[in-house]
């Protein structure tokens, strides 16, 4: 299948094998038409060849984007929680009352107890020997 260029390359050489005269009203308005039709045709080429090089920058921008969003966000679409829980500093604590999560920080654990925020239920944390935090509250009482 031809493209517009190659279509409007034929139409010249087929006046020009046809000798389309000049010189009369009737090939002036032929050649004038296939002159226009050349023209639009190369313009119309250029366009395609700018066009796909603006897909394949958006392409590229795009990938970018997808890297920020990826390192911004990071494993945050994983998690149920909206707040930082996602941090090494942050723990989800589910509610038992009313079932969501709750993310919270040392500090907070080390309180012993809070206000769930959604129901306002009372939470007390015990920990035992096996907890983790970095926090002094599980070695109270331990001796050294």
């Amino acid at each position: 299948m031809m493209n517009l260029t190659e279509k409007a390359a034929y139409l010249k050489g087929l006046a020009e094998g046809l000798k389309v005269n000049a010189d009369d009203d009737m090939g002036k308005l032929v050649l004038a038409l296939i002159d226009t039709i050349d023209d639009i045709a190369l313009t119309v080429a250029d366009l395609e060849d700018e066009l796909a090089e603006t897909r394949d920058y958006i392409e590229e921008i795009d990938e970018d984007l997808g890297a920020v969003e990826e390192d911004l966000y990071d494993d945050e679409d994983d998690d149920d929680c909206d707040c930082c829980c996602g941090d090494d500093d942050f723990y989800e604590v589910e509610c038992p009352a009313c079932h969501e999560t709750i993310c919270l920080d040392e500090d907070m654990l080390c309180e012993g107890e809070i206000e769930c925020p959604n129901c306002g239920t009372d939470l007390e944390f015990d920990f035992d020997d096996e907890c983790d935090c970095c926090c002094d509250c599980c070695d109270e009482g331990e001796e050294e």
